[in-house]
């Protein structure tokens, strides 16, 4: 989740204002990543005569428009590749709603979302980026008193290095364990107000970790 707030709230480049160290080898003396990630995020354009930028786009679309096919954010943009530290591996978000079935309980409309991906190193990121736009996903549907629905992933290019295999062969070895229960807390109305701690994991059961796993750079 703190990346996700790295990227889509704080819309930062520097992996200062992050916790984790994933991005460091990609970091300038200043910690700056340079024109990717948060800083494509937070890059303003017009829309109807107003300055926005790709986030308050989305959230401004999905409370005045929200059956538009026109919601998302791409982070895929070629003028500001070269002065990037890297591309994005992740690079868009397209936000569907649909209406809920009769059947249903809940009677919200439903936020659904495509996650596309370039390049998806598999045992380092897979994990990772799956739960963190999940919950991103969760996040925008709550700010917009929406349900929750599906996550469709799709990754152009999924790949295991081959001096990951020994670690992917005593995973698969592993005993499995039923997913935790994910949760947010449901007081946040404002998507700029999400903190770390607003995020609840339930019955967590989970095997030694992994360490010191190479990544490509």
């Amino acid at each position: 989740m703190d990346e996700v707030l790295w990227i889509y709230q704080k819309k930062s480049n520097n992996i200062h204002d992050l916790n984790s160290h994933v991005w460091d080898s990609w970091a300038d003396e200043n910690g700056s990543i340079g024109t990717c990630y948060g800083d494509v995020i937070r890059k303003k354009f017009l829309y109807k005569g107003e300055e926005t930028d790709q986030m308050d786009y989305v959230l401004r679309q999905l409370k005045e428009n929200p059956f538009s096919r026109r919601i998302m954010t791409n982070m895929y943009q070629f003028e500001y590749l070269h002065s990037g530290g890297l591309d994005p591996c992740c690079y868009s978000m397209t936000y569907n709603v649909t209406a809920p079935r009769t059947e249903d309980a809940d009677q919200r409309l439903v936020l659904n979302a495509v996650l596309n991906q370039r390049s998806q190193d598999m045992l380092a990121a897979n994990g990772w980026n799956v739960c963190q736009y999940a919950i991103l996903l969760m996040m925008v549907a709550q700010v917009n008193d929406m349900v929750p629905g599906e996550l469709v992933h799709v990754i152009a290019d999924a790949h295991i290095y081959d001096r990951h295999v020994p670690m992917i062969q005593e995973l698969l070895e592993r005993e499995e364990h039923p997913a935790p229960k994910v949760s947010l807390n449901p007081d946040v109305k404002d998507f700029y107000q999400f903190t770390t701690k607003d995020l609840i994991v339930e019955n967590y059961v989970t095997g030694e970790q992994i360490k010191h796993i190479p990544v490509a750079v």
